[in-house]
């Protein structure tokens, strides 16, 4: 049986994902392979990830959050009140890179 704190301790305390620092009491985990298509509970399959990221990648495997994720400014740019934002300096838009915390690690 898989403990809450070996999945906090795969990325040091981060989203696997964005990166972003977690408490351990506020990290889901997340299963990178859903239960639904076939994903098991080994820690293999599993990863610390921030509310946003978890809710955010809902089912999607880690090539179809992805994709999802390197659509983000485009679909953010359509909302009217971002475009006035943008314009006014209030926010800036970067594109996602493609890569995800984990990855930047070089960790499996």
């Amino acid at each position: 049986m898989i403990h809450r704190t070996e999945v906090y301790q795969k990325y040091n305390g981060h989203c696997a994902y964005c990166g972003k620092k977690i408490e351990i009491a506020e990290m889901q985990v997340d299963h990178i392979k859903a239960k639904r298509n076939g994903g098991t509970n080994d820690i293999e399959n599993l990863n610390p990830s921030c509310r946003s990221c978890n809710h955010y990648k809902r089912a999607f495997d880690l090539e179809g959050y992805r994709k999802y994720l390197l659509t983000l400014d485009e679909r953010i740019r359509k909302d009217y009140i971002n475009r006035v934002a943008i314009d006014y300096g209030v926010i800036s838009l970067t594109k996602f890179d493609g890569r995800f915390y984990f990855e930047k690690l070089g960790i499996k």
